[in-house]
């Protein structure tokens, strides 16, 4: 029964998010608008309930993207929101900060840390090979040609970057430099290459990611991914560890040297980074770097119900504390 039912509870969740932003439109509430990560729907879907029975007057209104989507409805499409909320805490200050004497406008100049997660690697019992992966063999399992890997585009979703961040640690926890390429790198045209500066890593992604074959597939979000994971399209999925509890995936937990979620090993994260292919990005955030996997929300300049958002942020923070089912951890 593992992911059978997902694509319709996914559609579901969708419609009744779609549902509630229609309902608040004249309703006599107020509108709170959130566009946040797509890892965080299910948390956010959660407590709406919660918050607005304590806030009657509110009308919570949230919309999901990939992290860095998400920050781009503010600064790139000027849409106004209440609260931005992302997975990738250095994404706020990188994409919405203009210091003075640099133009541009300022989107924000704060956030607020909330939660941590880690990745893994989801499957179902379906996945090729489901009955063999472990921790040890992970690597030569999603090499296979019959396999097919997933991951988020890292263009648009933290999830993305993260995923190939995590290949090229595990090539070197594993002792094996050929790894990134087998898993990801040679599946591309032109084809993803690690460059080594000294002890650190670096991929540059170009502007357009094309997959070169079948072995690898890349979607918007993760919850397009995971559509496709529940539906047989692809045997793994890169993804975060509290979205494959949320929907009931199987999952490989990674060792701690690699999955991005110990700051203990915040020194061996930071050896690999990853260049976006977004060119106006060059100023602003396109090198992205290895780090401990930290949540963070912010305020735009541009909100129209700010008090209410910074109500809404010190929630999420109470909420979060409780470690339910499907939200990322606790700080």
């Amino acid at each position: 029964m593992i992911g059978r039912c997902i694509p319709v509870l996914i559609v579901l969740l969708l419609c009744i998010l779609i549902a509630g932003c229609i309902q608040g439109q004249g309703s006599g509430k107020t509108p709170l608008k959130i566009v946040a990560a797509g890892s965080l729907l299910t948390p956010f879907s959660q407590i709406e309930d919660r918050y607005e029975k304590v806030n009657p007057d509110i009308d919570l209104q949230v919309e999901g993207h990939g992290s860095i989507q998400a920050i781009r409805q503010v600064t790139d499409l000027s849409r106004p929101f209440d609260v931005v909320a992302v997975a990738d805490e250095a994404l706020i200050p990188d994409l919405m900060y203009r210091p003075s004497g640099e133009g541009g406008k300022n989107f924000t100049d704060w956030y607020v840390p909330f939660a941590r997660n880690e990745m893994v690697i989801a499957y179902t019992g379906k996945s090729r090979y489901h009955d063999e992966i472990n921790a040890t063999n992970w690597p030569g399992i999603l090499s296979r040609p019959d396999v097919r890997v997933g991951f988020s585009n890292p263009m648009l979703d933290a999830a993305g970057y993260r995923a190939l961040m995590v290949t090229m640690l595990a090539g070197d926890y594993y002792e094996d430099q050929g790894l990134f390429q087998e898993v990801i790198g040679n599946h591309f045209n032109p084809p993803l290459q690690v460059e080594k500066d000294g002890v650190n890593l670096t991929v540059r992604l170009p502007e357009v990611l094309r997959p070169s074959g079948q072995h690898v597939a890349v979607r918007d979000g993760s919850i397009f991914l995971m559509s496709l994971l529940a539906a047989g399209g692809i045997d793994y999925a890169f993804e975060y560890r509290s979205v494959a509890e949320a929907q009931d995936f199987h999952y490989l937990t990674l060792p701690p040297e690699i999955n991005l979620a110990h700051t203990g090993y915040a020194d061996r994260y930071e050896k690999v980074r990853v260049i976006l292919g977004f060119q106006r990005f060059s100023s602003i955030g396109q090198e992205r770097i290895g780090r401990p996997i930290v949540y963070a929300m912010t305020i735009p300049s541009n909100a129209q119900h700010s008090e209410e958002g910074q109500h809404f942020i010190q929630f999420v923070q109470d909420q979060s504390m409780l470690g339910e089912w499907g939200w990322p951890a606790p700080l």
